[in-house]
């Protein structure tokens, strides 16, 4: 339902009562407080949200903040939405209500209690699962009631269900942690060696919450030494690699994947795990495959690779990888195309090869747009870097008076 009358008929006219005394719009959620008054849900916590203790109509302090919903007038004004169809109003749908705290608690310590049967256990788990899917008010209202200590000790518990261990993973990784939490999980080796073991797990599912939770440790983790830990763990670098090699990754595990593989590649002792697993091909192959923000990051551990020698020859054996990186330079974005000329920086810098085919593939021309483009002053840099190093790799005729560009604009390092 749009907010205001503006693309409706101008003959149709909203009730008074059916709008929202703070917004003046059709209400979608109506609740009462405890003055009586309906506002539209959201209006009402945005009020009380900014400090407001007062009831906005009648200015009656507001001792309680429960709102109740008021469904008789949420009826009548779908019956509304419905009887002035013709005039283009879509009916509004029925909210779901948000989870009761008390019902949050009881659920919590019904998955908690060891003495419930397992199914119980699950069955609470699930429901909690189900809430916190439903809207962030309800992640909020479980996020106060201590789920992540809960739920942790759930994942990692090895005295029962290995459901439950993976139905709480699932829960957990909808929650952003505290640095308590994770140097709770980061300190203990067992924890992450669980974590990796679960990347190979049948189920894409788990594989893609074990990788999500791996790159929500490590981004929460201060300690160098414990993210040298995680990074160094068995087997982890394939893991995540091969969650992003799966032709059956949804869009959820490409991105959960590429997060986890960047932040794993930040260490800069075990990025030559990362190519010994096969980062360079992978990469390369599906930086199509991602959207913005993704390619973007997917570019980024690219140069960080690229940093290293292994990761060059990897990423140079790749016949595409040249080529693509020429072809992102102000595709994408400013950062992606900072971070593709860094990475041919370094490609071009170690191999004449490379230099040729970054040639053919055109890159001069997207150097000289680079530079008097409005990207960063770190893509110049770069583009103007490369540009001197493969200016003897330039065919005569590839541009026309190009040696007075390069004396007027490209500075010397």
């Amino acid at each position: 339902m749009p907010g205001s009358l503006e693309p409706l008929d101008l003959t149709v006219q909203i009730p008074y009562h059916f709008r929202c005394p703070i917004s003046l719009e059709l209400m979608r959620d109506p609740v009462i407080v405890v003055t009586g008054q309906t506002y539209d849900r959201s209006s009402i916590e945005s009020w009380v949200a900014t400090g407001n203790t007062t009831c906005p109509v009648t200015r009656s302090p507001l001792t309680d903040f429960t709102l109740i919903p008021n469904h008789t007038l949420r009826r009548l004004i779908q019956d509304w939405c419905v009887a002035n169809r013709a005039f283009g109003v879509e009916r509004i749908p029925t909210p779901k209500q948000p989870a009761e705290p008390s019902l949050v608690r009881s659920l919590l310590n019904q998955a908690a209690s060891a003495s419930n049967p397992t199914h119980s256990r699950l069955s609470a788990l699930r429901r909690l699962r189900g809430l916190a899917r439903d809207s962030d008010k309800n992640r909020s209202v479980i996020s106060s009631h201590n789920v992540r200590e809960v739920l942790i000790n759930l994942v990692f518990s090895s005295s029962q269900s290995l459901d439950l261990s993976h139905e709480s993973l699932a829960i957990l990784v909808m929650f952003p942690l505290t640095e308590l939490d994770c140097v709770a999980i980061s300190s203990e080796p067992e924890r992450i060696s669980y974590l990796a073991d679960l990347l190979f797990h049948s189920s894409i599912e788990v594989r893609v919450n074990s990788a999500a939770l791996i790159e929500n440790v490590i981004a929460g983790t201060r300690s160098s030494d414990l993210r040298l830990q995680i990074s160094s763990t068995e087997i982890i670098f394939e893991g995540v690699i091969d969650i992003l090699k799966n032709p059956l990754s949804s869009p959820r595990a490409l991105k959960i994947g590429i997060k986890a593989l960047f932040s794993l590649c930040l260490v800069k002792q075990t990025r030559h795990k990362a190519v010994s697993a096969g980062a360079a091909e992978t990469l390369i192959d599906r930086l199509a495959d991602f959207d913005k923000c993704d390619a973007e990051r997917a570019l980024a551990t690219i140069e960080l690779l690229c940093r290293i020698q292994d990761g060059c020859a990897a990423f140079a054996a790749h016949a595409l990888t040249v080529p693509l990186l020429v072809k992102t330079i102000l595709k994408i974005s400013d950062r992606a195309t900072e971070y593709a000329a860094g990475a041919l920086l370094a490609l071009c810098s170690a191999s004449e090869q490379s230099q040729k085919e970054a040639v053919c593939a055109g890159i001069l021309t997207q150097l000289l747009l680079l530079v008097q483009s409005d990207c960063t002053d770190r893509a110049k840099r770069k583009a103007q870097m490369l540009l001197k190093l493969l200016r003897d790799a330039w065919p005569e005729d590839s541009v026309g008076n190009s040696d007075d560009f390069l004396y007027s604009e490209v500075v010397p390092f």
